[in-house]
């Protein structure tokens, strides 16, 4: 077998796997060649040699997923070799001086530092484990296992929403702004909370970037939030954004224009995304890219986000947040330690 998915969309009680048993992927070098596509997408931030946009093609199966007999090969997954570059609190504070320096002279209105951290997979646990424990922690989540020779083997349990269609009814999100819950605020939905004015500016930088993308392809769409929304241990700010699609054929030009959006990147964009991929010290990879089913019937694709790479023995977890003019160091390290918990949970809280 040379390449799987296995997904779980949000608060389904089964599983869909695609298997690639024959051949390899499809490897493509733009977005807009997804235009009348099908399969199962993995995509990075940065679309480069050596880092493509992968599609998984194959007959969908159901999977129940109280029933753990699912083999899957993990022949791809192997040294990176990225730990050199992984310094942890060093790196990051070196790349949020350089960040911020960037926001205070006005070049960037907004910009996502990243980091990577690694944590060890417990002896004797497979990736489909954590897959499945990721399930059954997470039901408001889209979960995914991936692996291919060209993106290596990638786990996500991610929030975000990127573009989600059936028909000519389509619909995304602008998720941003993060807050831990704690407390007796993990038994609520984080209704009582208080959010800052740069949460509620970065949250409204990507709701107006979106905007703009939709009205470049539909003028019957309609925005409504933003409200708070949980995920895992976590809360954020969403918009939701419904629209109208007449041509189908022509996802990859939307998506083209989407991503990355601000709440991986940054505004002004371009820019921002050049800053981003010459600066950072640890590459993202297939990290704040995105992947999900896509097709002209029903099209299911999220940010990927909460994700790990497994690479071996060693799980490389990634997260990061975006900056501000007045944002504080310590305070965005610990928003990137919050979400790193996400995956930290599934090696450690194994059954």
């Amino acid at each position: 077998m040379s390449a799987y998915a296995i997904y779980r969309l949000p608060h389904e009680n089964h599983a869909t796997l695609i298997r690639q048993s024959e051949g390899e992927p499809m490897e493509l070098h733009s977005l807009t060649e997804l235009n009348g596509k099908q399969g199962f997408v993995v995509a990075p931030f940065e679309l480069k040699g050596g880092q493509p946009l992968v599609l998984i093609q194959g007959t969908p199966e159901r999977v129940v997923l109280d029933n753990k007999n699912v083999v899957l090969d993990n022949k791809n997954i192997r040294n990176i070799n990225i730990s050199d570059r992984n310094k942890g609190a060093d790196y990051y504070k070196v790349d949020f001086a350089n960040y911020h320096a960037q926001l205070e002279t006005g070049k960037f209105r907004k910009i996502v530092l990243a980091r990577c951290a690694d944590e060890q997979m417990p002896q004797g646990v497979k990736p489909i484990d954590l897959f499945y424990h990721a399930c059954q922690l997470y039901p408001r989540l889209f979960i995914a296992l991936v692996e291919t020779k060209q993106s290596g083997c990638w786990l996500t349990a991610t929030p975000e929403i990127l573009l989600d269609g059936h028909g000519a009814d389509w619909r995304t999100i602008a998720l941003a702004g993060t807050m831990k819950l704690e407390g007796d605020q993990l038994n609520g939905e984080g209704e009582s909370l208080t959010w800052s004015t740069k949460n509620i500016q970065e949250q409204r930088i990507v709701a107006t970037y979106i905007t703009e993308c939709l009205e470049q392809f539909t003028g019957d769409f309609k925005e409504e939030g933003p409200r708070t929304v949980r995920a895992a241990n976590l809360v954020h700010l969403r918009s939701d954004f419904t629209f109208k699609l007449a041509n189908n054929n022509k996802i990859g030009d939307l998506l083209q224009a989407l991503h990355p959006t601000p709440a991986v990147c940054g505004l002004p964009k371009r820019e921002a995304f050049k800053f981003i991929v010459k600066n950072e010290h640890t590459p993202r990879r297939y990290y704040s890219g995105f992947m999900g089913p896509v097709s002209q019937q029903d099209t299911h694709l999220y940010v990927s986000l909460r994700c790990m790479n497994i690479d071996g023995d060693t799980c490389h977890l990634y997260a990061g947040g975006g900056l501000l003019k007045d944002s504080v160091e310590e305070q965005e390290w610990l928003e990137t330690e919050a979400k790193m918990e996400t995956m930290k949970k599934l090696l450690y809280v194994q059954q």
